[in-house]
């Protein structure tokens, strides 16, 4: 994996080099070494611990070189897929593309995810101005890649406390050692390594915002020094027993259901409940309708102008295909795939040829388990995945409803296997045999892949 992201040195931008094998983070720290400030790691946990800019680009090196690994990386968010083995010269090129477009997205931060006319976002919008210049913290709802982080800069800009500074951490792009200096500060000495005492984000932020995305991801023993900013203000530095007060105000964001983390005791409901004062719900990208074509038109001039290129078009079946693509990565995943067809196919109009590759509907074949309540709206719903889904698996999607149901049954069961053959119809025998043949099938949830203790029959 390899994220190149602005470096605080003006010469050269930072790339991070993640692999398991030291032979290749060698060899392309030494190919790459010219172009790039370079830092190589072995594992996700390090990666996380270097990993501190949200806006940084990912570059998925790997040899499941298929085209569903690659439509799938992409789907969750990555720039792009690289096969391997990859010559340095190749990977060279395609770095220098994403570093073309990365001043083009500066220039348009603040208005990607706000972009469109639908009825989800104008009641988006008008909720970001009622709630822009209240005291009280904000917690921001949304899917991964729905936008959430311009939300939470909308709000800043729109307040009054628009001139004063806005610090964003993301809670999971840290390791959680990390999480209580980088907002509070430390004193000399406070751990190894503290030469000198610093401020942390609730000093420097002074009466400006902070933005904490991915809350979600915070540590229960950081969670109620939280909530003791958030109530009075008051903090301490790490080392240190002087207590400070912050008058910045936060806003919070997470792609979780934080009353169902509460609920499970991995969230305290007295910090959701003084996050939540005001909740914004960001919508995802398969509910703002035509939204997405505005997106398309706005990111493919937007990025051929900064490229100095042609834009591509697509022809009336592709734009077809693009309208009905729910876009599971949201804007973020957009955004990517405009950037991709934008530097392939730069002043060309494209067909389904060029786009399907792009777009990951193997994924969306699998989740799409339709919900019906009766046969008319059954069949209203298969018609639209036929006609907007791709081509069908029909097993596969009558596998996906097997599955979903024979969880739920053991969950709603406890595991009870008696019980949750009750639940579905059908006797102990043939449930354990349908959960016998799932446990041999790929990326099945935990009640599949365990099976139940016979002493709860």
């Amino acid at each position: 994996m390899t994220a190149p992201a602005q470096s605080v040195s003006e010469r050269k931008p930072s790339l991070l080099i993640v692999d398991d094998d030291a032979l290749i983070t060698d060899t392309l720290a030494y190919a790459l070494g010219a172009e790039f400030e370079v830092h190589c790691c072995e594992s996700r946990r390090h990666a996380i611990v270097l990993a501190h800019s949200p806006s940084m680009k990912i570059f998925v090196l790997s040899g499941q070189n298929d085209a569903v690994h690659a439509r799938h990386a992409r789907a969750l968010g990555a720039t792009e897929f690289v096969a391997k083995p990859c010559d340095p010269q190749s990977l060279r090129r395609i770095l220098a593309r994403s570093l073309e477009v990365r001043s083009a997205e500066a220039s348009a931060a603040g208005v990607d995810a706000l972009l469109g006319s639908s009825p989800a976002l104008g009641k988006l919008r008008n909720q970001i101005a009622q709630f822009a210049d209240s005291l009280f913290p904000v917690l921001i709802e949304g899917e991964s890649g729905s936008g959430k982080e311009l939300v939470a800069a909308s709000l800043h800009r729109l307040s009054s406390r628009a001139g004063r500074p806005y610090f964003a951490l993301n809670c999971a792009a840290i390791a959680p050692t990390l999480v209580e200096p980088t907002l509070f500060g430390y004193a000399k000495g406070a751990f190894t390594g503290a030469t000198t005492g610093k401020s942390g984000y609730f000093e420097d932020a002074q009466e400006g915002t902070l933005f904490l995305d991915e809350i979600g991801e915070l540590p229960l023993e950081l969670q109620v020094k939280l909530l003791r900013v958030l109530e009075n203000g008051e903090y301490q530095r790490v080392g240190e027993t002087q207590t400070h007060v912050s008058r910045a105000r936060v806003i919070a964001a997470t792609n979780r259901d934080l009353r169902q983390e509460v609920k499970n005791n991995a969230f305290r409901a007295d910090l959701y409940h003084r996050l939540s004062v005001f909740t914004l719900a960001v919508p995802p990208l398969r509910e703002m309708n035509d939204d997405r074509l505005a997106l398309l038109e706005h990111f493919r001039r937007l990025y051929a102008e900064q490229a100095g290129i042609q834009p591509f078009e697509l022809d009336e079946k592709a734009l077809e295909r693009w309208r009905g693509y729910p876009f599971p990565g949201n804007v973020r995943e957009l955004r990517n795939i405009v950037i991709r067809l934008g530097v392939k196919y730069a002043g060309q109009r494209l067909t389904l040829a060029e786009l399907e590759p792009e777009l990951d509907l193997e994924s969306i074949q699998r989740d799409a388990i339709p919900v019906a309540r009766d046969d008319d709206s059954m069949l209203d719903q298969a018609l639209r995945h036929l006609q907007h889904g791709g081509p069908l698996d029909l097993d596969a999607l009558l596998e996906a409803w097997e599955r979903g149901y024979i969880e739920a049954a053991l969950k709603l069961s406890g595991g009870n296997v008696s019980h949750a053959a009750k639940l579905l119809g059908i006797n102990r025998t043939t449930l354990y045999s349908r959960m016998e043949e799932r446990a041999a099938e790929p990326k099945l949830p935990a009640p599949f892949r365990l099976r139940p203790p016979r002493g709860r029959l």
